[in-house]
């Protein structure tokens, strides 16, 4: 297998589309699928799966193609949800409270193990089972529950020293909901996730579409 730091960053992105189709395929009855069947599901080409597939060894068999639940334990093997993650979320307002709420994190490999807030106003509040902890517990919980994922869900202007006090605690990676860029110490991941710029990007596609630049 190839060093993970090797691996183009859209080939990653990927193995999480290949993993939600195969779970698809499984929970349909499908047992086998091919390169090219995997492919046009998510309108690839069979050439792009054997090669994104082929930085991590080789999965298939001749004639045959891929067993569906063996790929499916191979993809969560690589994206290392073969085991539970733990993670906190900081920021009590509509995200951080849909993010708690969202039943399906459990049966992806994540489990919430608290939520943060520095509002006295909130705190103590019930979040699905979980109750609004004051930011004084962060990092009792992230040692005792060994956190190693942060959620963060503050205004921009907030976002900055709420992510250095998540990873001073201990949390080892940060996914971002505050639109602002995080700058933090080398070897923290930060994934960010804006709304508005995705759709943007979905409104800049349909304009193109109804002007006739693009093709669907």
């Amino acid at each position: 297998m190839a060093g993970r730091g090797k691996i183009p960053r859209p080939t990653v992105k990927r193995l999480s589309l290949y993993l939600r189709e195969l779970e698809n395929q499984s929970t349909a009855g499908q047992t086998t699928i091919n390169s090219r069947q995997l492919g046009d599901a998510l309108d690839l080409t069979d050439a792009q799966v054997r090669k994104d597939l082929a930085y991590f060894g080789q999965f298939g068999h001749p004639g045959i193609g891929y067993q569906v639940l063996d790929l499916i334990a191979e993809l969560r093997r690589i994206l290392g949800t073969d085991h539970p993650w733990h993670a906190v979320v900081v920021g009590a307002g509509n995200i951080g409270r849909a993010v708690t709420r969202y039943g399906r994190l459990g049966g992806k490999g994540f489990e919430i193990a608290g939520i943060f807030d520095s509002d006295p106003e909130i705190i103590g509040e019930a979040v699905d089972r979980h109750r609004v902890r004051p930011m004084e517990d962060l990092a009792g919980v992230v040692g005792e529950q060994d956190v190693k994922i942060g959620l963060l869900a503050v205004p921009a202007e907030d976002a900055q020293l709420v992510a250095e006090a998540l990873v001073a605690a201990g949390v080892r990676g940060i996914l971002n909901f505050a639109p602002r860029r995080l700058v933090l110490k080398p070897g923290v991941p930060i994934v960010s996730v804006d709304l508005t710029v995705s759709l943007e990007q979905l409104a800049f596609a349909i304009s193109l579409t109804e002007d006739g630049a693009i093709d669907g």
